[in-house]
């Protein structure tokens, strides 16, 4: 006679069978192999790691207190930095906008420009930020205009890749009801597709101009205009109270940025 007790123990649900408790396993064990081999094949100078608290200390040390005397000349490059994370949105939108309509399925006008569409948004966004900026700063030399370029060809592919998912999925039907009439391809964009997509549309542009103002604030690093510039010269001459001034200013900044993209969704949507 069977005991009670074996039979409950055979009736204990478990989530996953042996052969999928091995493979998960293995899975694990693999992935920390590859963990390991990452860490060791980067040659970290462990040394500086465990000092690394003290040289935090010394440079706040450095940096405190902070120097406002050249406010004056943070403020302008901030709003420098303003003005190339605006325009290089307003410019993405008219680029952005055409790219995300032959990119999505159901509005391209055949597979050729799907896959044109596609690649020129992957290629956006394959390439960082700063990648374009050290590009445009090779061709245009050192200034705003190769910020604005950079930012733009970024946020081509971010745009261009949600607005092209948005317009994928709306409703079919007043589509082909306005092609059911004979209206014209550019009427039913314009009275069937774009209202559908209008909340997406700001909703996205409103966060990539957020996402913007971030990434500008590093484009003076490679020489790409904005407060970045004035960062690396004091960085560079070991201007540690200036460094602090410019890095709370940035924080200020982004805090702003992020308080109008709230109102400005609060507002749109």
């Amino acid at each position: 006679m069977v005991d009670d007790a074996d039979l409950l123990a055979d009736r204990v649900w478990r989530r996953h069978n042996p052969k999928e408790q091995l493979i998960r396993y293995g899975v694990m064990l693999l992935t920390l192999m590859v963990v390991v081999w990452a860490v060791r094949d980067i040659d970290i100078f462990w040394p500086w790691v465990w000092d690394a608290p003290n040289q935090i200390s010394s440079l706040g040390a450095r940096m405190w207190p902070p120097d406002p005397s050249r406010l004056g000349e943070i403020v302008d490059a901030m709003i420098e930095t303003v003005h190339i994370a605006t325009l290089a949105t307003m410019l993405t939108v008219f680029i952005a906008l055409p790219v995300s309509y032959i990119a999505a399925q159901n509005t391209t006008p055949n597979r050729a420009c799907l896959w044109l569409g596609r690649f020129i948004l992957v290629s956006s966004r394959s390439v960082n930020t700063i990648i374009w900026a050290l590009l445009f700063v090779a061709i245009f030399g050192p200034g705003v205009l190769a910020g604005i370029l950079a930012i733009m060809f970024r946020s081509v592919g971010f745009i261009g890749k949600l607005m092209g998912e948005a317009i994928e999925e709306i409703d079919r039907r007043p589509v082909e009801a306005m092609e059911a009439t004979g209206a014209s391809k550019a009427k039913v964009i314009a009275y069937a597709v774009v209202p559908q997509v209008m909340p997406a549309f700001f909703a996205i542009v409103i966060l990539r101009w957020d996402i913007n103002i971030r990434e500008s604030t590093v484009l003076g690093l490679v020489g790409a205009g904005g407060i970045g510039v004035i960062l690396q010269g004091s960085i560079d001459t070991f201007a540690w109270p200036t460094v602090a001034t410019i890095l709370i200013a940035i924080i200020a900044l982004v805090l702003v940025g992020e308080a109008v993209t709230g109102l400005l969704r609060r507002k749109a949507l």
